[in-house]
């Protein structure tokens, strides 16, 4: 799918994606005061969508944005915006600002009205050669703000990781603070010991994932302990196995952590269990 030939949404209309205009004077493009989710869709439908518009309406009362549209009527602007693509296996992108505003003030205006955006991008996810052959991640300290619970659109920190792990040979980074994991740049960061899966507690310290939080459910479903705890970056080189889970990869497994294997450098089969898990899952509950 072409930009020119891909079909966005701005504030209530269809539009060729090329001719969408924002405001330069919006608030998400001049302060980051915004919120934005990303959806999955297999097979032409939308996989977790209750989820994903939970978390949209968690994150935008947070910073006090009102949502211009019911749950429901964004949910149906999407699988508009889905069927008008034609598109089968991608993501559909979703942004809410606070708003235009005349000029530029810290202060908004109560009476802005806010800047719903949408646009679909098709990318392969199910078949792809990271299932066989993993991925590696890069660590490094976790610079982002306070508030990590919040889905904002402020993303520099995470960029700058990503660009930081790409030059480390890695595809993703996980961020460390004071000693332990806290996620990856732009997933959620899971290991595999004798435990169970570990992963991070829901805190202001770490995104809650809508894909992580469906996957624990599964694996807890299928007999396999979940245990939400810290864990270094030592003892995620010392695990079974480690992966990562996101709206837009599902599940991949982690097999080198800063150049390092973890367990035999090769994807495990839990990951690889949960990752069948929640294929099913997506196509059995998509909307």
């Amino acid at each position: 799918m072409s930009p020119s030939a891909a079909i966005a949404y701005l504030n209530g209309r269809f539009l060729p994606l090329e001719d969408v205009r924002i405001s330069p004077l919006d608030r998400g493009f001049l302060f980051a005061d915004g919120i934005y989710e990303v959806a999955a869709v297999i097979d032409g439908r939308l996989v977790d969508s209750a989820s994903h518009l939970a978390r949209l309406e968690r994150s935008t009362a947070a910073i006090g944005i009102g949502l211009p549209l019911t749950l429901d009527a964004i949910e149906a602007a999407q699988k508009q915006l889905v069927a008008r693509n034609g598109l089968s296996e991608g993501l559909v992108y979703l942004q809410i600002t606070r708003g235009a505003d005349t000029t530029r003030d810290f202060i908004a205006p109560t009476s802005l009205q806010p800047t719903l955006f949408m646009f679909v991008q098709d990318k392969p996810f199910l078949n792809v050669p990271a299932v066989g052959t993993g991925i590696a991640v890069a660590t490094m300290p976790d610079l982002r703000w306070a508030r990590r619970d919040i889905k904002s659109v402020g993303l520099l920190a995470q960029a700058m990781a990503k660009q930081a792990a790409k030059e480390a040979g890695a595809q993703e980074a996980w961020m460390v603070e004071d000693g332990f994991v806290t996620e990856g740049a732009s997933s959620t960061a899971v290991i595999v010991t004798d435990e169970g899966i570990v992963t991070r507690p829901y805190s202001r310290s770490v995104l809650a994932g809508c894909t992580g939080a469906a996957l624990t459910a599964l694996a807890q479903e299928s007999g396999i302990a979940v245990i939400r705890r810290p864990f270094t970056v030592a003892e995620a080189l010392a695990a079974k196995e480690a992966f990562i889970t996101s709206a837009s990869t599902l599940c991949l497994s982690v097999v080198r952590i800063d150049r390092q294997p973890v367990g035999d450098g090769m994807p495990g089969p839990v990951a690889m269990r949960l990752r069948a898990l929640y294929i099913d899952f997506a196509r059995a509950t998509g909307v």
